[in-house]
Order: C-alpha cells, then structure tokens, then sequence
C-alpha cells in the first residue's frame, strides 16, 4: 500500500491511467475553457453590435424646447453647460459607467442669412448658431480665427463655419451678414450683424460630436420648393449669450453616447432597468425631455444571448454527460483487466477497505493532477468566468471512479454490464430510467423555463431521453440479428452465422449509452444550426421577398420600366401601401365598424415572377394574381381579424353581393374576401391586421391612376446605388406633376437588399457564440462518439480473441477473420450511431419551443425539420466509426497474440 508500489502499478498498467487521465483533462478543460471563451466571445459580439448601431440607439439625449430665456438668467450657456456633468451625476450607476463622450450644445432657432456675398443664384440661406462642448477640439482651422471673444467691438456676432459649407457658398474670413428672425409671413422680427472670422475643417467627420441635426458639416436642402437651405455656424458662449439675451429662441442638448467597450454582458439586465429609469431620474430644475433608443439594441441582444446561453448549457450538458460515461468504462474496463488481482487480494483476506485503498492510493497519483493541467489550460484561453469548484468537483468523482469499479471487480462473480446482472434489476433500472426521461419531457413542455438560466430540468432531459433511447434499442437490437443469425444458418459459409450470432449477444449497455449520447449531442447542434440557418432565410425572405425592396411616398408609373432597364434586373413588380385605411359600407363613403387595417395592392403575376426569379419560396395566391378592372369587387386576401369584423358587418362577403369599399388614393375600389391568411410577405413584420388586392388596370378615365409606393426587384449582381437613383428620380417626377399636396415631407425611398437583411440577422451580436457552441457539439460528439466505439470493442475484444483463436485453428483464414469481424462490428456500430442520429434530430422537436430560438432568426419560428446533409453526415460517421473500430480491434489482436489468449487463466 505504500506509494512506490501504487507508482509502479500506475507504471505497469500505463495505458489505462493514461486514457483515465486524458478523460479527466478534458473534461477539466472543457468546464474551465468553455465559459472563458464563451465569456469573451459574448462581450466581443456586445461590443461590436452596439458599436455598429445607428446614432440615436447608441446615445442618451436631454433637450429642451425653444424657449426665451428671460434677462434675469443671463448669461445663460456656462450655466446650462454645466448640467452635462450634473445630469451625468443624477444617471443610475449602471447608465454612469457605461458613458463615454459627451457634448454639451446650445442652439437658436434658424434665421435668415443675408449678406452681399450671398448671391441670389445660391437660393435661400437659414442658419443656427451654435454653442457647446468639444467643436474646436475635433476640427482645424484653414482660413481665420475662432470666435474668441464672441461678439466684436461693433456688436457683431463672431461665428465660423465648416470648409464644404463656406465653399458651397463661396464664402470667405471677413465675410459680413445680417442674421434675422422672420415670422410666419416673412417679416424680421429681430436682426443682428453677423462676421464669418473663420472657416474649419473636422478631424474626423465620422466623430460624434458631428452626430446633430441639423449637421454642422453640409447644408440641408429645402424640404419642398421655395424653402431654404439650412445650415449651421459655430459661435463662442459670449456670442449665443448675446443673442438670446435679446430674446431669440434657443434650445438646449445634453447628449451621452454609451462607449460599446465599457459593456458588460453579466450586467446587461441591470444596466437596462437603469436605461428605463433614466426618465424618472433626470433633474427637475430645467424642463428638459429624454430621448433615447439605447434600450432596443440591448434587449436584443439580451434575448438572444439568453437563448444562446440556454442552446450552450444543453450542448456542454451533453458533452459532460458523455465524458462522464467514457470515464465510467474506462475505469470499468481498467478495473475488469486486473479483476484477477483483486480476486487474489479478496483471497488473501484482504478487506473492502484494502481494495478501495489501493485503487485510490493510484488515483491520487494521477487524476487530480490531470485535472490541475486541464484546469491550467482552461485558465490559459481568454476570458472570464470559469470556476475551480466545479473542476474540484469534477476531479473528486473522477479520482473516486477507480477505486469503486475495483472494488465492484474483485466481488465474487461480478459481471462486467447491466446485462450480466439480474434480469429483475436491469429491467427495474430500465424502467426506471424510461420513466424519467418521459416524465421530465412532459414536465419541460408544461412548465416552460427561464430563458438564459441553467436549467436542471433542461439539461438532463436530453441527457435521460438518450439514456432510454439506448436502453430501448439494447432491447430490440438482438431480435432482428438473431432472425437473420437464423437464415444464415441455411446458406453456405460460417462467417455471416458466427457474426451475426455473435453480435446478437455482444451488445453491453454501457458503451452503447454513451456512443449514444455522443452521437445524439452531434445531431442536434446539426438539427438546431440548420434550423436557425432556415429560419434566417424565411426572415430575410419575408422582409425582402425578391433581391431587392424599393419604399417610398409614390413614384411616377414609369418608373418600373426605368428600374428594369437596369443592368442585372430580371423582373421588376410594383405595390402599393397604404398603412392605415377604414373600409367604408357603400361606395358613397358611409363608414363601416371596421378598425384602421393596412392595405396592400400588388401585381400578382409580376410578383411571382420576381419571386421565381429570385429564388424566394414565397406563396402566391391565386386571388393576388386576377386580372380585374376595378369596377367588379377586387377578390382579397385578409388577415384573420379582419375577416371576422367583415363578416359581423356583413361586408367583402365571398360572393360580392355586398362588397366593402376602399379609398386608394383616390379611388373607390369594392372588395370581397377570397382567403383567409395569417402573413403576406409584402404585408411587414407584426401587422396583424390587413388586406391584399391584385394591382386593379384602372380605365383611362379614371380620376386617379394609381402610383406604387415601392417596387421589388430580381436580379443578382443589380447596383443597388443605381436603383435608389432611378427611385429617387421617379419619386421627384412624381412630386413635381402635383401628384401629393406639397407641404407634405416626402421622405427618400429607401432601398433594402434581400442579402443586407440576411446579414444583419447572422450578426445580431452572438453568432459567434452559437457558432462556438454547435461546433463544439458537433465536433466533441463526433470524437467522443468515437471514443465510445472504441471502448465498446475493447470491452469485448477478449472473448473476441478467444472466438477468433479456436476458429484460426480450425482452419478460418484471415480474410475469413476480417469478414467475421465486419458482421460482428457492423450492427453495432450502425445501431449506435444511427439511435443518437435519431435522438438528436428529435429532441429539437422537444426543446424548441422552450429554447427562444426566434431569437436569432428576427422573431421567425424555427421549424427543425428533416434534412438530407444529415443523413449524408451519419452515414458518413458511420463509415468512420465502422472502420475505426475494426482498426481498433485489428490492432488490439496484434498486440494480445490470439495464439496466448486460450491459455487456461490468462487475462487480457
């Protein structure tokens, strides 16, 4: 019992220590490691999804209405200025720490710029005059000076004014205006001298203090026709106090831009409760309002990192599961090699505790020292997160696996699996087991989890089912081989009868458990990746249903044809939105009891033209493609809210007896329901609520031709800076011919590519820790699943040998003796591997719904479904396995000597 005696047995018997260790590493590795990368992988994609978010959902922003400050305040710009640090201070301490730069701006209302260097060819000028934090540290000079002293000896207000608005304008230093505040019909109200003393130029124009509207760095052009031009000119405090001291409107910003590197993915839950308490948290001395949409990119993120972490616990669970298991029969397997040896110390007298002695006394010397290495190398990967106790835990049960399974192998008449013990017992366990697993599917479908914890419920219900899933199949693998050992031993030869005899008796539980669970935990990051990978696909297709989505206020009709004539653009299908409209009850306008409903018109052959071309799976009704004029009632496709307040009104009844009306720009179109359906892809996320009609040819005489508001487009290759040129162009036309009252704010069409919308949906922050965590499953199930193979053939390889020994002297050749060990293997590997290949495509049927997959896909439902990479993929493993296992048996009887093997007593 002394330790030169254990460290010589460990020496003796050096290959099984050596793999009990590697299994301990391992899994020490994976609990230390897993976390770390998984922990740097998160705050990696936090950073970097924040950091790619637009302006206004990364800044914090307290602003104040035009107001006239009252003499009594002046002057007023340092004192406002100084709330950028004192509304700071008032922040939750979550929000505080996670603020980078701030600006601090005061801005007048725009007057209008007059000047004899203003040509009248230069149209309209309006002009803010602007005060705060951070402009002269983020621009050059190139021509004058900084307002210095803000206001000149002659009582002009200094200001200056970014290089590419002065050149615009042809301004120079040393140019003098007259700024004055007009009302609403024109009139001055309040004027001032103005002298231009300096021009700049940003650092960098991409900085945040640049981040205003309207921007200090371009003029912004009119609006509508006969509007100005609007631009903004930086001036000194002492400059802005001079102005609103005589009454000139001037709002106030404070604005703080959260820094993407001082996120902390462990706080994100904290730092968003302080996010939405921030308005009940600002002061109260100033009449200031927030606006802020930090909060949108972070609860995104949130959920899909709750989703990500729920996915990544399964995986690991059946990882450690399946470490577990090989580390259980690698012990087994070391202890059944010296079962003889513990016989002679149990014949010798010697105790229980003599035995567990000396198989820990073995351990001790090994496998916590094994632990420490892989905890040492988990330490090594960069991150966070990773905790010694479980790599403690891990090492105690490891270090105590050896000794326990001597101690079971020096028992009189111990057996060495499940199906050597009473067949009472293993069916109780087998039922018990079963019972469990089915118990705790059911108990995970009522009750639902908390995404982002690590369930225990979760976490061993695969673990259970792939337990029983084995169990099962060792129930119903003899029957079939011993049918088919039965018709072999009608036909000629031995090799098909002995093997597949034997291979109806060789199955053990414990190697088939686990190959199981490897192989299940493989297919079903297999499963789940290609579902999320589907449903991207479905969102991106839903959202875009062509190459390209072109919105907008109307286009001039012509403008399709223009867009198809460009390069690359194979078909072109105009709609028609009208995001709120109430049916009316008859044509004369009467109103219907019928909620605001969105209205969509499209062409429906043209639509599925774009739809095939672009190669989107989108459904195309037949009612979507009738060709109608308008004057019979339009057949349409409506949403199921809305077809039941139709029918309590008895309006758009199938048959068009009694039609509801709609008012599409202009023109009153009846309209009938055709179908029933839940989504339309042209419809928009989360309408629930709305109506299609085909695209109706409206008579020449129609009192209004339709516009389309958008387009899609197919086409591979299209230039999408070309389409939003051709949009524009068609929108513009169509503003000039009066087509929309001109005080309206057209907005710029919008251009949106299939492939952008794709893209943004595989980047929502964690991709990289799903991609970490199916190829961690997939390839650690694969090579475990292999391991267990291996351990499965050793476990019988010596009565193999013995077998393989009587046959070669009997006459069985070689090539005879490989045939037999391919009948004998195949069934066992084709059981095993294809059971979990099983396993794991179902068990996403099971767990999707309590995973939040739709996390990752824009809200889209994951369907896991049946695919045929996967079956290429078990059948693929399956050769491997198939061929590393007889490799594993072919060697293993190279180095036993089949020829030794009968001697009486040997142990192998």
């Amino acid at each position: 019992m002394s330790l030169p005696g254990a460290a010589r047995r460990v020496r003796a018997y050096g290959g099984q220590f050596l793999l009990l260790a590697v299994l301990t590493l391992v899994t020490a590795l994976l609990i230390t490691g897993v976390p770390r990368v998984a922990d740097r992988l998160t705050g990696q994609g936090l950073t970097e999804y924040v950091a790619g978010q637009p302006v206004a959902r990364r800044d914090l922003t307290y602003s104040t209405a035009p107001t006239v400050v009252p003499p009594a305040e002046q002057p007023v710009v340092a004192g406002r200025g100084a709330q950028l640090a004192a509304i700071e201070e008032k922040m939750p301490a979550e929000v505080r720490a996670t603020i980078g730069e701030r600006w601090f701006a005061a801005q007048t209302v725009p007057g209008r710029l007059r000047g004899p260097t203003l040509r009248d060819d230069k149209g309209l000028i309006d002009l803010h005059l602007r005060a705060g934090t951070g402009i002269r540290e983020a621009a050059t000079l190139v021509d004058g000076r900084w307002p210095e002293r803000g206001v000149t000896p002659a009582g002009a207000i200094e200001v200056t004014l970014a290089e590419t608005i002065a050149t615009t304008l042809g301004l120079a230093a040393g140019d003098r205006f007259r700024f004055s505040l007009l009302n609403a019909d024109g009139n001055v109200l309040k004027s001032r001298p103005v002298d231009l003393v300096g021009v700049w130029r940003p650092n960098d124009p991409a900085g945040g203090v640049w981040d205003t509207l309207p921007s200090m760095l371009k003029l912004a052009p009119p609006e509508n026709d006969g509007d100005p031009f609007v631009g903004v000119a930086y001036t000194a405090d002492a400059g802005l106090d001079s102005i609103t001291g005589q009454g000139w409107p001037v709002t106030f910003g404070w604005r703080y831009r959260i820094a993407p590197d001082r996120l902390e993915p462990g706080r994100l839950d904290a730092l968003i409760a302080d996010v939405d308490g921030l308005d009940r948290a600002r002061p109260t001395e100033i009449e200031m309002a927030l606006s802020q949409g930090v909060d949108i990119p972070l609860r995104r993120f949130a959920d899909s990192l709750a989703a990500a972490q729920t996915l990544l616990a399964v995986i690991a669970a059946g990882l450690l599961a399946t470490l577990a298991g090989l580390t259980l029969l690698a012990a087994r397997l070391a202890a059944r090699r010296r079962r003889a040896e513990f016989h002679l110390i149990r014949a010798r007298g010697g105790s229980t505790g003599a035995v567990l002695r000396r198989g820990l006394a073995e351990s001790l010397l090994v496998l916590p020292a094994a632990a420490g290495v892989g905890w040492l190398l988990g330490g090594l990967l960069p991150g966070s997160g990773a905790s010694w106790r479980w790599v403690l835990i891990a090492a105690l049960l490891a270090t105590l696996l050896p000794p326990l399974a001597a101690l079971a192998a020096g028992r009189a008449g111990g057996r060495s699996d499940l199906g050597g013990r009473s067949p009472a017992v293993r069916l109780t366990v087998e039922v018990v087991v079963l019972g469990l697993a089915v118990l705790g599917a059911f108990l995970l479908r009522r009750r639902g989890l908390t995404a982002g914890t690590v369930d225990p419920l979760l976490i061993s219900v695969p673990v259970l089912l792939a337990i029983a899933a084995a169990l099962l199949v060792l129930r119903a693998y003899p029957w079939p081989l011993r049918l088919v050992s039965r018709l072999a031993a009608r036909a000629r030869g031995s090799v098909a009868f002995l093997g597949t005899a034997r291979a109806g008796r060789a199955a053990s539980t414990g190697p088939l458990v686990v190959v199981v669970m490897a192989v299940a935990t493989a297919a079903f990051c297999g499963v789940v990746a290609t579902g999320i990978e589907t449903g991207r696909d479905t969102a991106a297709a839903q959202a875009v249903p062509g190459d390209l989505l072109v919105r907008g206020e109307r286009f001039t009709p012509d403008t399709a044809g223009r867009l198809a004539e460009l390069p690359g653009v194979r078909a072109v299908a105009p709609v028609l939105t009208i995001p709120a409209e109430r049916p009316y009850a008859d044509r004369a306008g009467r109103p219907a009891p019928i909620t605001e409903l969105r209205v969509v018109l499209v062409d429906g052959e043209r639509f599925a033209e774009v739809a095939r071309q672009a190669d989107v799976p989108v459904s195309v009704p037949d009612p979507v493609r009738a060709r109608t004029d308008g004057s019979t009632p339009l057949p349409a496709l409506v949403s199921p809210a809305v077809a039941g307040e139709l029918a309590d009104a008895g309006l758009a009844d199938a048959q068009g007896d009694r039609p509801a009306w709609l008012d599409v720009q202009g023109n009153r179109l009846p309209v009938r329901t055709a179908a029933t359906v839940d989504e339309f892809a042209l419809v928009g996320e989360d309408v629930r609520r709305f109506v299609v009609l085909p695209w109706p040819a409206l008579p020449a005489d129609a009192p209004h031709q339709l516009a389309p508001t958008g387009f899609v487009l197919a086409g591979s290759g299209v230039d999408a800076a070309e389409v939003d040129r051709v949009a524009q162009d068609g929108q513009r036309r169509y503003l000039r011919i009066g087509g929309v009252d001109t005080g309206d704010k057209a907005r710029a069409p919008e251009v949106t590519t299939r492939s952008a919308v794709r893209a943004d949906l595989g980047g929502a922050g964690v991709n990289g820790l799903l991609v970490f965590g199916f190829v961690l499953g997939a390839g650690g199930g694969a090579a475990l699943g292999l391991l267990g193979l291996a351990l499965a053939v050793l476990a019988g390889a010596r009565s193999r040998g013995q077998v393989l020994s009587r046959l070669r002297t009997m006459g069985l050749s070689r090539r005879q003796w490989r045939g037999l060990l391919m009948v004998e293997l195949t069934p066992l590997v084709l059981v095993s591997v294809l059971t979990g290949a099983v396993v794991g495509a179902l068990l996403p049927l099971l767990l999707t719904p309590v995973l939040g997959l739709p996390a990752f896909t824009g809200g889209v439902e994951v369907r896991p479904s049946f695919e045929p990479g996967l079956m290429a993929g078990v059948s693929v493993l399956a050769m491997l396995a198939l061929g590393f296992a007889i490799t594993v048996e072919a060697v293993n009887n190279r180095r036993l000597r089949l020829g030794e093997v009968l001697r009486l007593g040997e142990e192998s």
